[in-house]
């Protein structure tokens, strides 16, 4: 079946780390683009995180945020779909890890917050080089980020746990926060661990992308390429993981391309998907 939309992880895979389309990426986007070709992002950041070189690319029109907690329409920046923590769900959540060796940060209104620490000194807690200017540069610091959290329990796009411990990580996500009802629980670093209602995932964005063009899932190609982009591809028509994806990314792919160095995307759309 004729691919229509393609959804695209940003993180690791369009971009050179700096918040940049590489050139070849760039020219294969445009291409899809001028054969009728929806173009998706499907990101784990936050709306006024996305860089503005990929939001610039004239023709892209939906953008997938807080792993699909949200879903924009480009053009006029218009939020058309939103899904937050459940407010108990929230206090639950904090009940279980306040006093824990982590940091938090929150997702509002397409826009992020973090405790002050984290974002003075990222490397603490696992965000080293890139990662940790991204923070810097995306996070508005909060010295009572547990108040703040409170505060907006009721309008929190999604909530990460955030740690190096890789211990500690697997001991939340597997006995301490597995019961907790309404979470969805992902991951796209290795020192985040990334909550969402249990509805979000990027594949649920990426369902609500489709049913707003009248597509069906097999229509669909996604590149992806950590836990956070598993589901998505497993959901589409066309899954295609990028040969550095995690390995829960790549056994969700039917198809794997170049590594992000290397044009993976490009190389993906020119030979998979002959576009």
């Amino acid at each position: 079946m004729k691919i229509r939309c393609i959804a695209l992880d940003l993180d690791q895979t369009t971009l050179d780390g700096e918040g940049q389309l590489s050139p070849a990426n760039r020219a294969a986007l445009e291409r899809a683009i001028s054969q009728g070709v929806h173009i998706v992002i499907a990101s784990g950041r936050p709306y006024a995180a996305l860089p503005e070189d990929v939001l610039s690319v004239p023709g892209i029109e939906y953008a997938i945020t807080s792993n699909g907690a949200a879903v924009y329409y480009l053009p006029d920046g218009t939020c058309l779909h939103r899904c937050t923590l459940t407010p108990d769900s929230v206090e639950e959540v904090l009940s279980r890890t306040v006093g824990l060796p982590l940091a938090y940060e929150v997702f509002v209104d397409g826009r992020g917050y973090a405790q002050a620490d984290y974002v003075r000194a990222p490397e603490r807690y696992g965000a080293c080089g890139r990662a940790a200017d991204y923070v810097r540069r995306t996070r508005q610091p909060v010295e009572d980020i547990t108040a703040f959290i409170r505060a907006n329990r009721d309008k929190l796009d999604s909530l990460d746990l955030v740690t190096d411990d890789q211990s500690l990580r697997q001991h939340l996500r597997e006995e301490i926060l597995c019961d907790v009802d309404d979470l969805y629980i992902t991951t796209s670093m290795r020192y985040l661990l990334e909550l969402s209602n249990r509805q979000c995932g990027k594949h649920a964005g990426v369902r609500f992308v489709v049913d707003q063009l009248g597509l069906s899932p097999e229509q669909i190609a996604a590149f992806g390429d950590g836990d956070n982009d598993a589901d998505m591809l497993s959901f589409v028509g066309q899954g295609i993981a990028m040969a550095n994806a995690s390995p829960l990314c790549l056994a969700a792919a039917r198809h794997v391309t170049l590594d992000h160095r290397h044009d993976g995307v490009a190389h993906g759309i020119r030979t998979i998907l002959d576009i």
